[in-house]
């Protein structure tokens, strides 16, 4: 089997991960924690995953009718570094809706007519209609943390953007949008072992791409970046959830827990959505670089 991009990852693994990382990602089990500030060492066994996902699910179809029913309008937005579990957590979020009301966004790069316009103008032709929920599978946060890390926008550019993101998004919030901002927070050493796995799995070698392969040895400036997201893009009427995601399952639940528990829908249950778990959603201050 050829790897993608050379086997660079099996490469980047041997010669230049940190030793630490490298011995944790060798001793560990299946289900072990790499990650030591993590709040718990093994994965949320499966039969408390599936009974409360079961029950997650029949709460999220109930949000869909309110949503429809009232013309309400629900945005998600899911960052995270790559490998974070957004597109899995995605696609747990709409797997029982109807997907006529509930679609995903997932931007390519500009064209080069959308370099020329308003760096908002692509995503607001996104947002949900009447009834509607949109998950972004990444958003207009790629200036914030992805783009300079890359050296693919000005220090000016990403200024102006942080100079009007935070009006944007009151912006949104005023016209009656539910705007909900995941950061899905991923250790150093569980995204090298998803990077591993699929580096080995043909069916997954599309989720790779030079972007992930420069990224692993781009780690500090990430950090650095991310943290500054936080700390200029963090506002009262558009707060940032981290969801700690080294364990996928817990992650998964909390996510959509959390948008349940914020949202008053119509015949909620209270009991099967649950208390949200503070380890593992929270605010910027339970991130982890």
């Amino acid at each position: 089997m050829t790897l993608p991009f050379d086997g660079a990852i099996s490469q980047y693994f041997d010669d230049e991960a940190p030793k630490a990382i490298r011995k944790a990602i060798k001793a560990a089990k299946k289900d072990d924690i790499l990650s030591d500030s993590y709040p718990y060492d093994t994965v949320l066994p499966k039969k408390d995953y599936w009974d409360q996902f079961d029950a997650l699910q029949i709460e999220l179809v109930k949000l869909q009718a309110w949503v429809k029913s009232s013309g309400q309008r629900v945005a998600i937005v899911f960052e995270g570094r790559d490998a974070s579990g957004k597109g899995g957590t995605i696609k747990r979020f709409r797997e029982n809706l109807n997907p006529r009301g509930a679609r995903v966004v997932a931007l390519s790069k500009p064209t080069e007519t959308e370099a020329t316009q308003w760096y908002f103008q692509r995503y607001i032709s996104q947002l949900p209609a009447g009834g509607e929920i949109v998950c972004f599978d990444r958003s207009w946060y790629n200036r914030g943390v992805v783009e300079p890390v890359f050296g693919f926008c000005t220090d000016r550019q990403r200024e102006h953007f942080f100079s009007q993101v935070v009006d944007f998004e009151r912006m949104l919030v005023d016209e009656g949008i539910h705007l909900f901002k995941f950061w899905l927070n991923v250790g150093r050493g569980e995204q090298l072992r998803r990077f591993l796995a699929r580096e080995q799995d043909p069916l997954k070698h599309w989720k790779l791409s030079w972007i992930d392969v420069e990224g692993l040895k781009r780690w500090d400036a990430y950090s650095t970046a991310i943290r500054e997201t936080f700390d200029r893009s963090h506002s009262d009427h558009a707060p940032w959830t981290v969801v700690r995601s080294d364990d996928k399952k817990r992650a998964r639940l909390e996510a959509i827990r959390h948008v349940l528990l914020a949202t008053d829908y119509d015949n909620k249950d209270v009991k099967a959505v649950g208390r949200a778990d503070p380890l593992i959603c929270g605010g910027p201050d339970i991130w982890d670089a």
